[in-house]
């Protein structure tokens, strides 16, 4: 059994994956860490679309090579749209703070749930920046105004070669006192 920092240290942007499946299971255990994961006043500001049709994620890969970027997502298998939810706070916080002050943060870590989960389970996964969110909104009936939190690309990696991290130093970023 891996050890989290483990998981961590293998987990990278995989850009290329093979022609296996992701097995339903799979999908469900990281969707399920992503919505473990902990959220400012427990609000839990998020929704999850599990994109696993073939014809589906052939039609999302499009919508995500926006300037010739990302030819490789032909090969995904699966995609995770996290979406950003209304945040529910208690009341009497709500008074006090924006109940969305902490959604983009929260947001952030459910990605990161979902693509450590991945990694524990064998799988690549990779955080997508460029997408036609209009067109993946028409495409999955979400509402145009709803914000994403993250397009997750899922699949077996082609090479599971792990890359050596590019990081700075542990040193010249963290200072205890």
């Amino acid at each position: 059994m891996s050890t989290f920092l483990e998981i961590c240290k293998k987990r990278q942007s995989c850009r290329g994956f093979s022609e296996k499946p992701v097995e339903h299971d799979k999908l469900v255990q990281c969707v399920e860490a992503g919505r473990l994961t902990h959220s400012g006043c427990n609000s839990q500001p998020w929704s999850f679309i599990v994109v696993e049709s073939p014809e589906i994620v052939g039609q999302i890969a499009q919508y995500a090579q926006q300037l010739k970027q990302n030819a490789w997502l032909n090969t995904t298998k699966a995609f995770v749209i996290i979406l950003e939810e209304h945040a529910v706070l208690n009341p009497v916080l709500s008074c006090f703070i924006d109940s969305q002050y902490f959604a983009k943060g929260d947001l952030g870590s459910a990605s990161a749930y979902v693509c450590l989960e991945a990694a524990a389970q064998g799988l690549g996964s990779c955080i997508i920046g460029l997408y036609d969110r209009k067109k993946i909104c028409e495409l999955l009936n979400i509402p145009i105004e709803k914000q994403f939190g993250s397009v997750i690309a899922l699949g077996y990696p082609l090479d599971d070669t792990i890359r050596t991290k590019n990081r700075k130093a542990f040193e010249d970023i963290v200072r205890f006192v």
